[in-house]
């Protein structure tokens, strides 16, 4: 699903932020990824997610070589990925049913099919009652769940997350982590961003490290 042959990334004129990484994930994988701050994990994701290309190396996701892909190429294969940002992005304008039903909508897929479907994942995050509410109101670990829920909700085929139980408590952390072990049993392939080792001990899955622009397996 996601192959790297020794990819470098560069942000200008600046060091390298990636060097010389090389790994590979298959379909059904579930991947924690870790690391100090500032030593790339972000950067990592956001290659995965095609936001930015490699500066040298090569990066293969769903069999497409990403350096030949043109821009008008990027979102069907985007369409595929469900990413979870620290940044959250939500849109404003839209409550949180609308924001988490988004990507279905997009889809073209009509409400009749899918209400019920984002009812029971706000329920599952502990958002029912804030289902109206847009996203200004809402606290900073109640838009993160908004995040994970969007992200989820189409069953993406990948799915990229960094930091997603950073703003929870350890409670909700757990059942946000049964809700990636379910979609993972379901086919979904994980790569998750975390300092949480509390969730990697529960989970116990692999853990790729990634420090001083280097990434090894631990």
């Amino acid at each position: 699903m996601l192959r790297l042959e020794n990819v470098g990334l560069r942000y200008g004129d600046g060091p390298e932020i990636l060097r010389d990484v090389t790994f590979g994930v298959h379909p059904g994988d579930f991947y924690f990824l870790t690391g100090p701050s500032g030593s790339g994990k972000s950067s990592l994701l956001k290659l995965l997610f095609l936001a930015l290309r490699p500066t040298r190396g090569s990066l293969h996701i769903f069999g497409e070589d990403v350096g030949h892909l043109t821009h008008h190429m990027l979102p069907p294969i985007r369409h595929r990925i469900g990413v979870v940002f620290q940044e959250f992005r939500l849109l404003d304008h839209l409550s949180t049913y609308d924001n988490v039903a988004l990507p279905l909508r997009i889809a073209g897929k009509a409400e009749s099919s899918y209400r019920r479907d984002v009812l029971d994942l706000l329920d599952w995050v502990g958002l029912s009652e804030k289902s109206t509410s847009l996203p200004p109101v809402l606290s900073g670990g109640e838009k993160q769940r908004a995040a994970i829920a969007r992200a989820v909700i189409a069953k993406p085929q990948l799915l990229l997350a960094d930091e997603p139980t950073g703003n929870v408590d350890p409670l909700l952390a757990k059942r946000l982590l049964h809700l990636f072990l379910e979609l993972n049993r379901l086919g979904t392939t994980m790569v998750i961003a975390t300092h949480d080792r509390n969730l990697i001990r529960q989970a116990q899955r692999p853990v790729l490290h990634l420090e001083e622009g280097s990434l090894r397996l631990q």
